[in-house]
């Protein structure tokens, strides 16, 4: 299946990865088709647990990435897992980039309803095993590139993949998220109503060569109420990949998540006193 390229964001292209972090436990989890896959836990700094985070990866990364989220999330007081996504990993993306080469393959995978719903699985699972070791109710899902389609399918966005989410967590947290094009329509966004904070940067960007300001379109679809945008200045893409490429762009990553969990937590969804290299919206 093919698609125009300068409609695909470069929200799939994350191949890089980081090692492993101190603390982190390497999990082999069980699907409800029976299918296993790899995932990466962080538990919570400090007990009692907080709640539950998941982290769901970009097209072609793995478990062994996003180090940095882990961190920050398991210094909030969550059990944070890293999901690694077999349908949609490095050796998914290799498969499909052979032969067609990588804009081809990567436009068809993060456009594969079946790999999205391998995604929604392996979350599922990884929900399961976290509520067994932590005794909060309150569950974040958290993406970054294919994940950010991820977290909005499963909160329910509008698509023309014919994909369905549960929404079952409490807000999502996008990094590099989409716009319209193939993935979703106008107003996709539309019916969201649960809190979400969506981060992109003023290099993030797509893949056709569309400006960042794309990536800022779901944030205006979608109704008040707890929503933050937040825009990093001279961010790219894959400085939100976990791989490094920016401590600077993490940090501020790592900070407005903890600043709109607080907000949550609070109940008042208030953003605080202002960060220098963000700019932030909420409404």
């Amino acid at each position: 299946m093919k698609h125009p390229l300068h409609r695909i964001t470069l929200s799939a292209l994350c191949l890089a990865t980081a090692g492993s972090a101190s603390g982190q436990e390497a999990l082999q989890l069980r699907r409800a088709d029976h299918h296993r896959f790899q995932a990466a836990a962080h538990a919570p700094a400090a007990m009692p647990c907080r709640g539950i985070a998941i982290i769901s990866p970009g097209a072609g990364g793995s478990e062994k990435g996003y180090g940095y989220l882990g961190e920050a999330l398991s210094s909030l007081g969550y059990l944070a897992v890293v999901v690694g996504h077999p349908e949609s990993g490095r050796r998914a993306l290799r498969e499909q980039v052979r032969g067609q080469g990588l804009r081809e393959g990567l436009a068809d995978l993060i456009t594969d309803p079946q790999a999205y719903h391998g995604r929604f699985l392996d979350i599922a699972a990884s929900v399961r095993w976290a509520e067994s070791r932590c005794a909060s109710t309150e569950k974040l899902l958290i993406g970054h590139s294919m994940g950010a389609a991820t977290a909005m399918l499963e909160a329910g966005a509008a698509n023309l993949l014919g994909v369905k989410g549960s929404d079952a967590f409490k807000a999502y947290i996008t990094l590099s998220p989409q716009g319209v094009g193939a993935i979703f329509p106008e107003n996709a966004w539309a019916g969201i109503r649960k809190p979400v904070l969506m981060l992109t940067g003023t290099r993030d960007t797509e893949l056709g060569g569309a400006s960042w300001e794309t990536r800022t379109t779901a944030f205006s679809s979608m109704p008040p109420g707890c929503k933050w945008l937040g825009v990093i200045d001279g961010a790219s893409h894959m400085n939100f990949a976990g791989n490094g490429a920016s401590r600077r762009t993490e940090a501020l990553t790592a900070r407005t998540i903890s600043a709109f969990v607080d907000a949550l937590g609070r109940g008042d969804c208030l953003v605080g006193p202002p960060q220098e290299g963000i700019r932030l919206t909420t409404k």
